[in-house]
């Protein structure tokens, strides 16, 4: 379980508000297994959450009494694809859109390129050739754990790859994050995160997420849901 149930300024997704996989790993911690994180409102920075449980084993995070974060336990049935070599995955981030000057949160914590190595996880998916995967290397820094990486960017890891086969060039935010850590994440090893897409349904989309260690074993797996925020007229 996370020290403090409040997200610091620097892990933002959109400049005012939570990075989405470090706001659903905060409300996970309040649950053993896998878990499903629901953001049902952009996480405030700065702000400690009140933690409500409830009789069906979900976990609410609310912040001035409205719920903002809402995590329960899941089973995460997805079929992860052939491992993507590491070469590949380095590879396939030219062709990122996180790269892009469309890129709509370019201080992201996870995605964002405006973010310093080492300030921020600089995670830049993009398409493998040849297949229906993204990837995108990762070298966990030693600052976020000690031999393993804490839990908490385990789920920022995850966040921002899978929503890479749903991007169009229209602003996307995360809705939901489930996902199962089945083994530590070493710090200072090579690893691959791919994601590929499950389906969609107008403007949600469903992809499912992997973070592979050098040898191709599962770490972590998950499934996002995405959708795209309508256009102002």
């Amino acid at each position: 379980m996370a020290d403090s149930l409040a997200i610091p300024a620097r892990f933002n997704g959109p400049p005012d508000s939570g990075h989405g996989g470090y706001s659903a790993g905060l409300a996970a911690s309040l649950i053993e297994g896998p878990a499903e994180v629901a953001l049902r409102a952009p996480p405030p920075l700065e702000t400690e959450f009140a933690a409500e449980h409830r009789e069906d084993g979900s976990v609410a995070l609310l912040a001035d009494g409205r719920v903002v974060l809402e995590a329960r336990p899941t089973t995460v049935d997805v079929d992860p694809p052939t491992p993507v070599a590491a070469e590949d995955a380095r590879a396939a981030e030219a062709d990122s859109f996180f790269l892009s000057e469309r890129h709509p949160f370019p201080t992201c914590f996870a995605c964002g390129p405006k973010r310093a190595a080492g300030d921020g996880l600089r995670l830049f998916a993009g398409p493998v050739a040849e297949r229906e995967v993204f990837a995108t290397a990762w070298t966990p820094a030693a600052e976020f754990g000690g031999a393993a990486v804490d839990p908490l960017f385990v789920w920022a890891a995850l966040d921002c790859p899978s929503s890479a086969p749903a991007m169009t060039g229209k602003t996307i935010v995360l809705a939901s994050l489930a996902a199962e850590l089945r083994r530590p994440v070493a710090t200072g090893e090579p690893h691959v995160i791919g994601s590929w897409r499950i389906g969609n349904e107008g403007r949600k989309h469903w992809n499912g997420v992997v973070l592979w260690d050098a040898d191709g074993s599962v770490c972590a797996a998950g499934r996002a849901l995405w959708i795209e925020l309508r256009e102002s007229k």
